[in-house]
Order: structure tokens, then sequence, then C-alpha cells
């Protein structure tokens, strides 16, 4: 159970801040935002606050922000209609009912001559009161229709992603994987803030309690003079001794509150990476500095970046087969692995995760955000946008063949951990 709560916490997380990168710049540049989704498929948790609705939905594959304009408007009006008009205190139109408008006796019945709910904003039409008399009504800039009991709020084309700036569009695109690669670094430096930031001084960090420099005596804090007579300056310098000497005595010359000491220590041999080293159960001492620790943040933010682009190069040059990719079930069980180590290292594995998020949303691959980013490069070097029916073709087949992707690597994840 502790698994699958580490699980959908660090995924929930991952998409959250994500997704409000979209959102918080989408809102940023005026655009309406409809639907904020952490998930796809069926609905498990929804709520409606202003003009967006915030969903939980089933299937933990991603989610999404719902911009007006990104497709087509689906809501119109058209000749013929008969709809319900509610007014706002200045007169103007705040709400459109287009069916049960039984339900709302107190609305002005009209039917449609002709309406634009996107531009001009106004309904001119015969209400049923006057029905010789044509009448032109203004829509407030924020109405809504209602229909089957459903209210959408209309987007004029100030509110649409498409009538913004090539700059802003790109900007609420982009801002989903800055996002990640922000999350990253903010937990990196909490880590850091918390354990502290390892130094390369010679002195002992934390003992462990089943290694061989407890049982021989040694403590936190220790400051390592010299080993079996070798002068030691560094943390490395004890490093290098204690992996060289698997089951050998060493004598450890230390200084401890001042006054100087030698204790003999033999290193357990363990067998790391196919080699034979020796280890004594300690760690490397930290230093708690908030200047630190934010640096040490963008170090873990780029040595993790570098990794995952050597990973993808690997991939590229056919050194890293598909086979090795996971999908969620591998990711799930790796999260598994790794929460039983604490939760240092849960949230570090979180911020490689936002990382990697980061990473494949910029690739430039159709429907995701570096798909859209590459489209918006072409705007720019072209001066108008491509035909918005072929770009969507393209993302159509993008989104695809990564679903089929995915299936493809979650069946090798299947396989691999549950039917091997």
């Amino acid at each position: 159970m502790s698994t699958v709560i580490a699980f959908i916490v660090i995924f929930g997380a991952l998409v959250f801040f994500h997704e409000y990168g979209h959102f918080i710049f989408a809102k940023r540049a005026g655009i309406l935002c409809r639907e904020f989704a952490i998930g796809f498929g069926p609905k498990v948790f929804s709520f409606k606050k202003g003009e967006t609705t915030y969903n939980i939905r089933l299937l933990p594959i991603g989610g999404y922000v719902r911009m007006a304009g990104e497709d087509p408007e689906m809501l119109e009006i058209k000749s013929g209609y008969r709809v319900g008009l509610l007014f706002d205190q200045e007169n103007k139109v705040n709400k459109i009912v287009l069916n049960n408008k039984e339900k709302f006796p107190q609305c002005r019945i009209v039917e449609v001559e002709e309406a634009d709910i996107e531009k001009d904003l106004f309904i001119k039409g015969f209400p049923e009161d006057d029905e010789e008399k044509l009448e032109t009504f203004s829509i407030s800039p924020t109405a809504v229709l209602v229909e089957n009991g459903v209210e959408s709020q209309i987007a004029p084309l100030d509110r649409q992603f498409a009538s913004k700036t090539l700059g802003q569009r790109a900007m609420a695109i982009f801002a989903g994987p800055m996002m990640n690669f922000v999350l990253a670094l903010v937990v990196f430096i909490i880590i850091a803030l918390l354990q502290g930031v390892p130094t390369n001084d010679p002195k002992l960090g934390v003992i462990t309690p089943d290694g061989s420099a407890k049982a021989a005596g040694l403590k936190q804090g220790d400051i390592v003079q010299s080993i079996n007579g070798s002068e030691i300056s560094s943390w490395s310098d004890v490093v290098d001794v204690i992996q060289h000497s698997p089951n050998k005595n060493l004598t450890f010359s230390i200084t401890r509150n001042g006054k100087e000491m030698e204790i003999p220590v033999t290193p357990i041999e363990k067998k790391v990476e196919g080699k034979n080293i020796g280890i004594i159960g300690v760690y490397s001492p930290v230093e708690k500095s908030p200047v630190k620790a934010v640096s040490s943040g963008f170090q873990e933010t780029y040595y993790w970046t570098i990794q995952i682009f050597v990973m993808f190069k690997k991939l590229i040059t056919g050194q890293f087969s598909i086979n090795m990719l996971s999908g969620p079930v591998g990711i799930y069980v790796s999260t598994d692995t790794v929460a039983k180590s604490g939760i240092y290292y849960l949230a570090k594995w979180g911020a490689i995760l936002s990382i990697n998020l980061g990473i494949m949303n910029l690739l430039p691959i159709p429907a995701l955000d570096g798909g859209r980013l590459m489209f918006f490069a072409v705007e720019a070097l072209r001066g108008k946008p491509i035909d918005r029916q072929k770009e969507g073709i393209v993302h159509f087949i993008g989104f695809a063949l990564l679903m089929l992707l995915m299936l493809v690597v979650t069946w090798n994840d299947i396989q691999r951990f549950f039917l091997k």
C-alpha cells in the first residue's frame, strides 16, 4: 500500500506541476482555460472554480489543460434557434439556455435571427413577447451556454489560444516542461538543505550501525589524520585507501575532541559493479549551508539532465534497446524498490523522473510540447501559422503512435516483472 501511495504522490506531483506550468502562463496571457485534468479517461473527482473545471481522471498516463481555441470551438448559436436569455445588472446576456428552458422561468425566449458569440458578442432575434420586433442583445464576455443542464463559458476571440502572440502561445506550451525542471531543482535543494551537502574534508560522516567502523569504535566527526602511516588530506583519500583494502587491517590515526587516537579497522569486502572493494560503513561528511544547498540543487539538476540525454543518445545509436524503456508499470516497480531505501531516495527519484518528463516533452515529436513548439518555430520562420487542420492531423498521428509505444513498453514491463 505504501508503494501505491508513493507512486500516486510522485505521479500526481509530476503531472500537476507540468500542467500547472501550462495553466498559469495561459492564464497570464488571458487564455480561457476550460479544464485542468490529471490523468485521462473517466472522471474520478471533479469540481469547478471560476472559469475552470478541475478533474482527476482514472488512467495515470498524463494530464492536460484544455484551452479555448486550441481546437475549433464547438459552441454555436444558429439562426432559427429558440433560446432563453438571462441578463446581468448591466442588461447584458450572461446566460444562454439552449434547451430545457422550462427550468428557467425567468428567462426571455428569443428566436435567433443572427448571433456572434466570438467577435462582436451579440444575439439578434425576435422575442417571444413581441414577435414582430427584431431586437439586438449584447452578450457579456463571460456569458455561459446552458445545454442539458451543463454550463459552458463562451470564448471571445481575445480569450482564445490562437488569438495570442506567438511568444505568448510558445510560453504557455514551454512552461509545462519548464516547471518539471523547476520542481526537480526545488526538490534537490530541499534534500541538500535537510541532509547537508557532501564535503571533501577528511572527517567521518554518519556511521552505519552494522559496519566495521561502528564495531571498531569510530564516531561521526572523527578527523582522519593518517591511515597506516600515510597522510590523509581529504575524504577522497579516505575512500581510496578503504576501497583498495578489503579484509586488510588498517590503523586509523584520528583526532577526536582535540585528542589524538589510533583505532584499528578492517574493511569488509563487497562486490560493486564487478569489482571487490572494501567498505567500513561510514558516509562522507556534510555541511548544511543554504548557499551550498542551492548550488548543489543546480549541479544535481544539470547532472541528471546530461545523464538522460546520454541515455537518449544510446537509444538512437542502438546501444540502448527499446525493451529497456519503462512505462507506468516499470516506474511503479522502480518506485517500490526506491521507497524501501527511505524518503530522501524517494524524493530524489521523483526529481529525476521530473527531469525525464520535462526532457521527453521537449522532444520535437508531434502531440508532445516539443512538437507544438516545432510548429511555432516554423510559423516564426514563414511569418504565418500552418493550417490548423493539417497541424491537427500531424498531432493526432503523433498521439496515436505514442499510445502504441506506450502499449508496447507497458507489455514489455509486464513480461519483464511479472511473467518472467
